[in-house]
């Protein structure tokens, strides 16, 4: 799995990475849609296309950074070959299968950069081509997203209940209803545009590989056609929807009002817009679920469900390692195939 320049195997491997985008999107689909569909804003038919189309015009307002971190700064990019970029790519998506059949609001993207250490590690027989710093950003990530994320919420809803301390019920309420179609936007925006970044790294850094797809003195560079491409695929993931996952972010953690959606997905935008802006691959799944933990937790610590969102911690802890084990279960595998073949 090994050949330099075009072929069938690298139109293979792109098409593998746009069905993980595409994944990517019908697993974190919930990301964007539970809320306002939660709060029976907008039924879940029409909140994956509102959703759709934010993600897809995502490219639109963001650069590539993230793109860049996960293309040049997890591993070495000396070090990729077709069969660690099948190995990550294959981790990845079992990863995400098994967590979406289990309705278990995973992070698809840390599972994807589990799956780049686990395969490149399998390569290279120990840690010389990890990026350390490139590591610890992520790393940090998954513990700074959720965290930042609850903590906006939370401010956010202390902010409003305060001004609209002497509004009518029916006012508040019918006001919510309509900022959520602007909160609900926002999020969609910067999932897009972190999450699709992810893929986009990917296939820039196999098209260095493969002496293709490089900018000026050859250096690593995302072609549009590639942003294009992760961009409608991730759309179309999201158009198809994650409703098991839906259900879980939505309802199980806690029950929320107009006010606390427009609340939790404000908090997770700004969140994710700061990420994307400094090239921080983050989890939107993390990201989300800290700020609906954030609003439950403003009204009474007893309304969140602490037992379903400790559960889902334990997915968050365990993701890159497990997609890791996986990705050199079929990096080994494609090494296999290769000598059979060779």
């Amino acid at each position: 799995m090994d050949f330099a320049g075009p072929g069938l195997l690298l139109i293979f491997l792109i098409a593998t990475a746009l069905v993980f985008d595409f994944l990517n999107g019908l697993h974190d689909a919930a990301n964007s849609i539970a809320t306002i569909v939660s709060t029976r804003v907008l039924p879940a038919r029409y909140a994956v296309v509102w959703a759709a189309f934010f993600n897809f015009v995502a490219f639109l307002v963001f650069g590539l950074h993230v793109a860049s971190t996960v293309g040049k700064g997890i591993i070495d990019p000396k070090i990729v070959s077709d069969a660690v970029i099948f190995g990550a790519l294959g981790g990845a998506i079992t990863w995400n299968i098994v967590t979406w059949l289990l309705g278990i609001p995973s992070s698809s993207s840390h599972a994807l950069i589990g799956g780049l250490l686990g395969a490149g590690i399998a390569k290279a027989g120990g840690l010389s081509p990890v990026i350390w710093h490139g590591v610890g950003q992520t790393v940090a990530g998954i513990v700074l997203s959720p965290g930042m994320g609850f903590a906006l919420a939370l401010l956010l809803v202390l902010i409003v209940s305060w001004a609209f301390v002497k509004a009518t019920p029916a006012f508040a309420d019918g006001t919510f209803r309509r900022l959520q179609f602007v909160s609900a936007s926002l999020y969609s925006l910067g999932h897009g545009g972190n999450d699709a970044q992810k893929t986009m790294g990917v296939i820039a850094v196999l098209l260095y590989a493969h002496g293709q797809g490089g900018g000026a003195g050859g250096a690593f560079h995302v072609p549009l056609w590639v942003v294009l491409s992760c961009q409608a695929a991730m759309a179309l993931g999201t158009l198809t929807g994650g409703w098991r996952i839906v259900h879980t972010m939505g309802s199980k953690i806690t029950r929320l009002s107009p006010q606390q959606g427009f609340c939790a997905e404000t908090g997770g935008a700004i969140t994710l817009f700061a990420a994307t802006y400094i090239g921080v691959p983050v989890s939107t799944t993390h990201t989300i679920t800290g700020a609906i933990v954030g609003v439950g937790a403003a009204r009474r610590v007893s309304a969140v469900r602490w037992n379903v969102a400790t559960g889902i911690v334990w997915a968050w802890v365990i993701t890159m390692p497990l997609s890791g084990l996986l990705a050199a279960v079929f990096y080994a595998l494609a090494r296999l195939a290769d000598r059979a073949w060779g």
